[in-house]
């Protein structure tokens, strides 16, 4: 009982201890309350496009804050982060759009708010002067938010060129096949 009581011990510090040298650390995009109303809002299209759209733009914001400030180590470890950051957010909104897409959830409204958002986001991280600790970041940042936004906007019309044909069909979650 006692030597299983210690190797129980010895498993959780194995377990709970820090990354192996060598691995790369995980870096957590949202906060815990974020990922929380991306699950809530999961079975609400407009809804979970709506909140990857503000937390976009709050990095937009927060990185064009950043842009102005006078060069240093920190401000550069932080744009990186945030560039990162923002490419990851973009990437997985952009995940979201090809699922809602593809099941036909009429997301039209999201759609809307989302095309008015992104050129301000390009023009952020155009406006941002690459440094070489974050020119890489950057550049796929710029990237990401560029194929977003057509995805965005060549999604939207899709949209309406369907719903305006399948009327019947406004404001549905999810396709039902027949």
């Amino acid at each position: 009982m006692h030597s299983l009581r210690w190797s129980l011990v010895i498993l959780f510090a194995v377990a709970s201890s820090s990354l192996l040298p060598g691995q790369k650390e995980q870096r957590q995009v949202l906060t815990d309350s974020q990922i929380e109303a991306i699950r809530e809002a999961g079975i609400y299209p407009n809804d979970r496009i709506d909140l990857y759209t503000k937390y976009v733009d709050d990095r937009a914001q927060a990185i064009k804050g950043l842009s102005n400030r006078a060069s240093s180590a920190a401000r550069a470890r932080k744009l990186d982060n945030d560039l990162q950051d923002i490419t990851a957010l973009m990437d997985e909104l952009g995940d979201n759009l090809d699922q809602y897409g593809d099941r036909k959830a009429d997301i039209r409204s999201a759609l809307k708010k989302l095309n008015e958002e992104a050129p301000q986001w390009v023009r952020i991280l155009n406006a941002l002067a690459g440094e070489p600790t974050f020119d890489e970041s950057r550049k796929e940042a710029i990237e990401s938010c560029e194929d977003l936004a057509d995805d965005a906007k060549r999604l939207e019309t899709e949209q309406i060129d369907y719903f305006n044909q399948h009327k019947d069909q406004r404001g549905q979650q999810r396709a039902e096949p027949n």
